[in-house]
């Protein structure tokens, strides 16, 4: 029986979100607002940081853009505690090869041409651009490849992101000549090159300049940041001129190689500005006024909102629902594997059977969603992997929505119903079935979700506290929602995600997962680590190690994530859609250089 009716389901929705359509104020779009004010006297952080002297530019040659917050003013190091690309810094940052999760396409970028493995793996040859520059006019070489790689490897270095990948995976990196690179692995590394030095959504290594790199002697508390400096020096088509908590100013560098080199066109915004996502409603009045030309995701009855208020704002699926794309973050409920009773995976298919995801996509994301039967985003690439799981799936459905299978398991495993039809253990004990998730992100179907828990007998409430994501590295929470960033072209880096050494004590903070071992899987997916991406060897590996997930069931799908992200066209056209799905459309992502490059104005 559905918990909610489906009209009565929407208005609680919407009251339990805070996003009543009466409580965001929707101004008509108030015509071309004034250019943004040059350099104010504003806050910056409690540390000093230096501030720049940038020029002013108009609104019309500007990119206003919304995300994250003011917390790391001033730090430029990629490498750097507090460290984050996502706020605009990814628009400094070139890989050497650019990846597109929709076209499946490889771009050389600072590399020329493809990589040479050996036969048996255990080395790669990367040749580096001789056109490629630094800001400061320094060469990019092989030597910054190595020094890069070399840097991440050491063990003074643990604290660095990815220093633990290169510390299992590679055993030397030198350059041969200046542009000559040669990696050496301590096993066969066919993945290695794409893992690592493509730059695909959120992941890839930031390569840094070792002429000024090798000169610092603390590392990770250099910041990298000082525009009297000309810091940071990068390859990319932006540079930082000045940063306060309130926005960061980057301007394009029109001696950018690239575009001397003729493989890119100079981007057209002057110059980038990102301020704080304060809050949904704040932002979605910044689009409507103008004010903003994109922003973090909207959640489904903000962006709707949006766009029905302003007629130049777009979206990847143009101005109709859904609003977006599917990412690569599917959303899953993960259980404790390690506390009871959520140990049992008899326990957590009742929980499964419990949950109708298509009341949660109809009334947590207004109809404009998808289900996901799976731990891996629907992307082309991966289709032939999900044919071939049909008849493992349909053995162990994750989207067998079934109250009475649910009743029949947990009475079979001895659980009782109290006075209020909740579930209790042989002691009168209530099971504790709070879902923790994250505010803004699981806001909309996460309560939704607890009701059709509670409905089927389950002590469950969403919540979302400010240390939600602590009590879920932690292993306090017993059941949370969270996503699977990982498949891109092939399944296996959502399926290493489960791999026991990411299983952490409880109590100890870790990576986020549902702590939940099995050597076989273990097994399954070791072997996948030494087939090359897409190798016709993956494909039997992943059925067998399906076959375990699906029978122990560790977490269980529940919802595709999709980015509704809203493209403002006043300003400025050539924004990833559907029709020119050139990328996936987050400005957040490290291929934040190539989207820029692809940005025209809409003047002409």
């Amino acid at each position: 029986m559905s918990p909610m009716s489906p009209d009565g389901s929407r208005r609680d929705f919407l009251k339990l979100t805070g996003l009543a359509t009466s409580g965001l104020v929707l101004a008509a779009a108030c015509g071309t607002p004034e250019a943004p004010p040059g350099p104010q006297p504003t806050q910056t952080s409690s540390r000093p940081v230096p501030r720049g002297k940038p020029k002013s530019v108009p609104r019309e040659k500007t990119l206003m853009l919304a995300n994250g917050d003011g917390s790391d003013v001033g730090i430029c190091n990629p490498y750097a505690s507090g460290f984050n690309h996502q706020r605009g810094l990814a628009a400094m940052f070139e890989p050497l090869y650019f990846y597109s999760a929709f076209t499946g396409e490889t771009i050389p970028w600072l590399a020329d041409g493809q990589p040479t493995y050996t036969s048996d793996n255990t080395k790669v040859t990367i040749k580096t651009r001789k056109d490629a520059s630094w800001s400061d006019g320094k060469p990019f070489t092989a030597g910054d490849v190595a020094f890069t790689l070399t840097m991440l490897k050491d063990k003074k270095n643990t604290a660095m992101q990815y220093s633990a990948d290169m510390r299992e995976w590679v055993k030397s990196a030198r350059a041969i000549d200046d542009n000559t690179v040669e990696i050496s692995f301590t096993k066969p590394a066919p993945r290695f090159v794409f893992d690592y030095l493509y730059m695909k959504n959120d992941l890839g290594i930031f390569l840094v300049p070792e002429h000024i790199f090798s000169q610092q002697k603390k590392l990770t508390e250099f910041l990298f940041y000082d525009p009297g400096k000309k810091w940071p020096v990068v390859t990319g088509p932006y540079q930082m001129v000045d940063w306060t908590n309130q926005r960061r100013l980057l301007d394009r560098r029109d001696d950018w190689w690239a575009a001397k080199a003729g493989i890119a066109q100079q981007p057209g915004p002057e110059r980038v500005i990102v301020v704080p996502f304060t809050d949904p409603t704040n932002t979605a009045q910044r689009l409507i006024n103008n004010e903003l030309d994109s922003s973090l995701d909207l959640r489904p009855p903000v962006i709707k909102q949006v766009v029905k208020e302003n007629p130049k704002i777009v979206t990847w699926s143009g101005r109709s629902a859904p609003y977006g794309y599917i990412d690569w973050w599917p959303q899953s409920l993960f259980f404790n594997c390690a506390v009871p009773p959520y140990n049992d995976p008899d326990v957590r298919r009742a929980v499964n059977h419990a949950i109708d995801r298509d009341q949660l996509v109809s009334v947590g994301y207004e109809g404009a969603g998808t289900i996901s039967q799976l731990p891996f985003p629907n992307f082309p690439p991966l289709q032939k992997y999900f044919d071939a799981l049909q008849p493992t799936l349909d053995r162990y459905p994750t989207n067998a929505h079934d109250p009475a299978k649910t009743e029949q398991i947990m009475t079979s495993k001895g659980f009782k119903k109290d006075n209020q039809n909740l579930w209790v253990d042989k002691s009168g004990k209530r099971l504790d079935a709070t879902i923790y998730g994250l505010q803004d992100l699981t806001t909309d179907y996460g309560p939704i979700l607890a009701e059709q828990l509670r409905a089927a007998g389950f002590n469950a409430s969403h919540q979302a506290p400010s240390d939600s994501y602590t009590r879920i590295a932690d292993g306090s929470a017993k059941l949370f929602l969270f996503g699977f960033a990982g498949a891109i072209a092939d399944p296996y880096p959502s399926l290493e995600l489960m791999h026991s050494r990411h299983v952490s004590k409880i109590g100890v903070q870790g990576d986020v997962s549902s702590r939940w071992k099995n050597a076989e899987y273990d097994k399954i997916v070791e072997r996948m680590s030494g087939l090359p991406v897409g190798d016709p060897g993956e494909l039997p590996l992943f059925l067998q190690a399906m076959e375990i997930y699906l029978k122990n069931l560790p977490h269980t799908p529940i919802v595709q994530w999709l980015h509704r992200i809203p493209y403002n066209t006043t300003y400025w056209t050539g924004w990833p859609t559907k029709s020119d799905p050139y990328l996936p459309g987050a400005f957040w992502f490290k291929t934040l250089p190539l989207e820029l490059s692809h940005l025209k104005s809409a003047k002409g």
